[in-house]
This record gives C-alpha cells, sequence and structure tokens, in this order.
C-alpha cells in the first residue's frame, strides 16, 4: 500500500520551481566568494540573476499548480541567505557601513528569535509578511545590488548610495517595529 503522496494541488519535491530555488540558494556562497575576491561585477551578475530566478520560480510555481510545502520553506530560506549573506560580505570588504550589516542581520534575528520565543510560551505563530517588510526587502535589494553595481563597474553615485542606505535603515527599523508590535499584541490578546 503506497503512502500519503502530497496534499491535493500541491506538487512534490522535484519541480522545476524548487530546482531553480535550490540553484538559487547554490548561489549564495558564490556570491560571497566572488565579493572575498573583490569580483564584485561578477558578484552583481549572480546577485541580478538570483533576483530574476526568485520572480520566475514563483511565476513557474502558481502558472504550473507546483506549489509545494518545501518550496514555501526554501524560498524564503535563499532569499534571506543571499540577502544576509551580500549584506554581511559587503560590509566586512568596506563596500557597505558594517552597522547597516549588523542592523540588517539584527532584524531578521529578532523575527525569528520573537517567533520561536512565542512559540515556547505558547503563542505558536506564523509570521506574515507586513508591507512595510515587503518594502524593506524591496529596499534592502536595490541597495544591495546598487551598491554591487556601483563597486563593480567602478561607478559613483555617492548621494544615492547614501539616500538607500538610509531607506535601509528606515525601512528595517519600521518593520522591526512593526513586527514586535504584532507580537505584543498576540500575546495580550493570547491568541494565536
Amino acid at each position: 500500500m503506497a503512502g500519503p503522496g502530497p496534499a491535493e494541488g500541491e506538487a512534490g519535491l522535484f519541480t522545476v520551481p524548487n530546482l531553480i530555488t535550490l540553484a538559487r540558494l547554490c548561489a549564495v556562497p558564490a556570491a560571497v566568494w566572488l565579493m572575498l575576491q573583490h569580483r564584485l561585477d561578477i558578484a552583481f551578475l549572480v546577485f541580478v540573476g538570483a533576483g530574476v530566478s526568485d520572480a520566475i520560480d514563483g511565476w513557474l510555481a502558481r502558472v504550473w499548480n507546483a506549489r509545494s510545502a518545501i518550496g514555501a520553506l526554501l524560498d524564503p530560506i535563499a532569499d534571506k541567505a543571499l540577502l544576509v549573506s551580500v549584506y554581511v560580505t559587503l560590509a566586512a570588504i568596506g563596500v557597505l557601513p558594517d552597522w547597516l550589516a549588523i542592523l540588517v542581520v539584527f532584524r531578521d534575528l529578532l523575527i525569528v528569535g520573537g517567533v520561536v520565543f512565542l512559540w515556547v510560551l505558547g503563542f505558536p505563530t506564523r509570521i506574515r509578511p507586513l508591507f512595510v517588510s515587503k518594502a524593506n526587502t524591496v529596499a534592502q535589494i536595490a541597495l544591495a545590488a546598487l551598491a554591487l553595481l556601483l563597486a563593480g563597474f567602478g561607478l559613483a553615485a555617492p548621494m544615492l548610495l547614501d539616500a538607500m542606505i538610509w531607506l535601509v535603515v528606515a525601512t528595517t527599523l519600521a518593520s522591526g517595529t512593526a513586527y514586535v508590535v504584532q507580537a505584543a499584541r498576540l500575546t495580550a490578546a493570547g491568541a494565536p
């Protein structure tokens, strides 16, 4: 007797969208290595390729009805792994301020740690992306791409770079605060 298969409307493990997501995850060490070798021009292309692949895998999953639990788990992990790695590496090589990388990583740790903490307290919760969080992700991606583009191709746009840095700071603080407020409301209401 065969075991249970995927849930209705859920694809298996080795779908094209999942393979694209895995490839994006594999791009993380490649991008880090390229940045450490000061090949920011190629790292920029890898980063842009990873961003395009993120859009493609989501679109394919919807169009081909190839959504899966593993894809839903891997996609945000691949996205966060890439962004965090790029920010930390760009800070390590002096392209972005180190305090900015710390802020970006701290926000993510605060969110994940908060979910785990609430779960331990008996308030299991799902993270629902907020609008400000989506805006923060877009700003973080844009800044990382801009920093790689400018440094990789020897271009200069200091005012634009500074403006993007402060936009990322503002949206990171706003989104971190919004998640803390959301968690406080959940615990105050006593509902998961």
